[in-house]
């Protein structure tokens, strides 16, 4: 099955993903998680924006913005998490993220003591 939303794109940033898990592991703050992850995809020649800022729009009108932790080909928002659990907080936030944006794409990375990640998609319909 090829229909796979930016699969080119997320591959990368998966394979990107264990790839800094395996050599960093469990333990460390977020923020190095994301300079390792952006490190590890520009060095894949995969364009990445760390704390990218969005702009979240109600009815067309701008009604404030967040920082992604990476904005990845300006596709692809990625959250990066580094506790023991992902919490249904967590997923929440990325859907909000994309629900408020035209992007409907984003991973949720978590550099956990087992090392996962979620796929997370909203339908921007309206856009």
């Amino acid at each position: 099955m090829d229909n796979l939303l930016e699969r080119r794109l997320t591959g990368a940033i998966i394979t990107s993903f264990y790839r800094v898990y395996d050599e960093l592991g469990f333990g460390f703050l977020e923020s190095v998680y994301v300079s390792a992850m952006l490190l590890e995809l520009n060095a894949r020649g995969v364009y990445a924006e760390r704390e990218a800022k969005i702009v979240v729009h109600y009815r067309g009108v701008e009604v404030g913005h967040f920082r992604a932790d990476l904005l990845v080909e300006r596709k692809v928002i990625v959250e990066i998490k580094a506790s023991l659990a992902v919490t249904e907080a967590d997923r929440k936030q990325l859907l909000n993220y994309l629900r408020g944006t035209s992007l409907e794409l984003g991973l949720l990375l978590h550099f956990g003591q087992k090392a996962s990640f979620q796929r997370l998609i909203y339908t921007n319909k309206a856009r």
